[in-house]
């Protein structure tokens, strides 16, 4: 059978013209001849196109000599390292096809950053995401996600409003690409950062369409809706800004450290870094510097010598770069990247704090409050959907969830119903008021203020916790559920939730919406549903109406 496509790298190079001449000349030279890579004209594409490739022979594999001394046995195994590089123009954008090595001969100045990324909100289906690496912004750690058969966004837990997501994977979600018409309902996977992972057409004429389908998506496509927060958090483009956090930054360069400045690897090379055995660095006009892993107290040292104003500039300027060999003079680099990069530092310009990360200027907090009201419209369920009954004037929550397993009886009555708690055998624990045949654990409340509403996520919380973590809770709760539905409802003996309903009425008869919560209560379910999420649980909140509510509606 016929091979249609093959797994491609694509880069999109913005700033380079759609010409070959213009294509050959934004590549590094030295570099080309110190690989001996071979130019080649591809006239088959039909468009504006230079291809080069390289095959390489360095010498002994890295494992070799210190094997010899271990086991007294001397082997030569050389590594040939090969690579090919497709630059081409399709209606008059530049694109950089790779294979193999190949992505090491784009200069990562020419990348448009978020060019995979852009692809993958849109077109990765958001419930089976494989990966994703994301920062934190004000804290070190680089976090990545590996879900080998693919989960939910929530589930995953990336979605916070001070988080850089830079690479995401998963399942494409019906993308008319070459692949898809071949694919005979396999599922095709891409993964997308800096660059675009995926099958590209092998036929010159199905290659170029495939990127003009890319490129119309990146133009014209909507972002998944679970996924447009990836969008959410960009770096700070205002050049009054960037020149005072440049300033506030050459200042803090130049005093002596304080831990505002710290040591990131830069997202897009989280794989090279694993890789790399050694690093040299090159800042100003001393000789490079040599080292097993990224130094950044040279670095600092480097950079604090420079005069006033001149210290951003000279890390920009400077370069880090990555070896496999730890011997690397005669090894060719994996990557080389600015300095600048591999610094985080956190700056304050009065109240308001920012973050360096990857060269790129984030403010922190900045879309704090947006994303918790987001959060919270999207929790929020009308109690229609459930089928849940108004609350009768008068009524306590027991009363009601009585009226709620009459209008509904598929539904498991538990208001009261307990389980010994494992972790304090004096105490028990209610799971939830109701339960649906499906296991949506169903809590309700009546609440009034900060302290009720915070008590029922508390018990929420509980819930979840036990279930998930204690197998003698879930027994108890398995055995508790078979008992009282009179086996109706049978759960699985490693039953936990999938969803969590939270049925609340306010106390003063107004409508409970997102913002009626106290502010303290906002924050607190914001978290709350995000904690449950990583757990792969979900939230919703179900208003339950009154009749004098629903006449004034009707009224209205």
């Amino acid at each position: 059978m016929a091979t249609h496509t093959a797994v491609r790298t694509v880069y999109r190079l913005p700033t380079v013209s759609p010409t070959p001449e213009a294509m050959f000349e934004a590549l590094n030279h030295e570099q080309l001849d110190r690989l001996g890579a071979e130019l080649h004209h591809p006239v088959v594409l039909c468009v504006p196109a230079i291809y080069l490739t390289y095959g390489k022979e360095e010498a002994a594999d890295t494992w070799c000599a210190p094997n010899a001394r271990t086991t007294g046995i001397t082997v030569f195994e050389p590594v040939r390292r090969t690579g090919a590089l497709l630059l081409l123009a399709v209606d008059g954008q530049v694109y950089a096809v790779t294979c193999g090595n190949g992505y090491r001969l784009v200069p990562d100045a020419l990348k448009d950053k978020r060019f995979g990324l852009r692809f993958a909100i849109r077109m990765i289906d958001p419930r089976h995401i494989s990966g994703a690496v994301t920062k934190a912004l004000g804290r070190p750690r680089t976090d990545i996600s590996l879900v080998a058969a693919g989960t939910s966004v929530p589930a995953l837990g990336i979605r916070d409003q001070a988080r850089v997501v830079r690479h995401l994977g998963g399942h494409l979600d019906d993308v008319p690409l070459t692949r898809s018409r071949h694919a005979n309902g396999r599922a095709c996977t891409a993964q997308g950062g800096v660059g675009l992972r995926l099958p590209l057409g092998i036929e010159p004429a199905d290659l170029i369409e495939d990127l003009r389908t890319i490129t119309r998506v990146c133009q014209d496509g909507i972002p998944h809706p679970e996924l447009e927060f990836v969008d959410h958090i960009v770096p700070v483009t205002d050049t009054v800004t960037r020149a005072a956090l440049e300033a506030a930054l050459d200042r803090l360069l130049g005093a002596p450290a304080d831990g505002r400045i710290s040591f990131s690897v830069p997202l897009d090379l989280h794989e090279t870094y694993a890789e790399a055995t050694a690093y040299r660095t090159c800042i100003g006009s001393t000789e490079a510097y040599l080292c097993d892993d990224f130094d950044l107290e040279y670095v600092l040292t480097r950079a604090r010598i420079h005069r006033p104003g001149t210290r951003i500039a000279a890390l920009r300027d400077g370069t880090v770069t990555l070896h496999r060999d730890p011997s690397p003079r005669s090894s060719v680099p994996l990557a080389t990247t600015h300095a600048l990069d591999w610094i985080q530092a956190d700056v304050s310009l009065g109240p308001r704090r920012y973050c360096l990360l990857d060269g790129g200027w984030y403010e922190l907090g900045a879309y704090y409050i947006d994303s918790v009201r987001d959060n919270l419209r999207q929790m929020f369920t009308h109690a229609a959907v459930y089928g849940l009954p108004h609350w009768p004037e008068g009524a306590n929550e027991r009363a009601y969830n009585r009226a709620v397993s009459k209008a509904r009886p598929d539904w498991l009555f538990l208001d009261g119903e307990f389980i010994n708690n494992p972790l304090k055998r004096t105490d028990r624990v209610e799971i939830c008021d109701l339960l649906t045949p499906d296991g949506t654990l169903v809590l309700v409340k009546q609440s009034g203020s900060s302290g009720s509403f915070s008590h029922l996520l508390g018990q929420a919380q509980v819930a979840v916790e036990l279930l998930l973590n204690s197998q003698e809770a879930r027994s108890q709760f398995v055995r508790r559920v078979a008992r009282d539905s009179h086996r109706r409802i049978r759960l699985a003996e490693d039953f936990t939730p999938r969803r969590l309903v939270l049925a609340v009425r306010h106390k003063s008869g107004a409508t409970f919406t997102p913002d009626s919560l106290f502010a303290f209560s906002q924050i607190t379910l914001h978290q709350t549903a995000r904690e449950l999420a990583t757990r792969g649980v979900s939230i919703e909140v179900v208003p339950v109406p009154t009749a004098a509510e629903i006449t004034r509606t009707a009224a209205a």
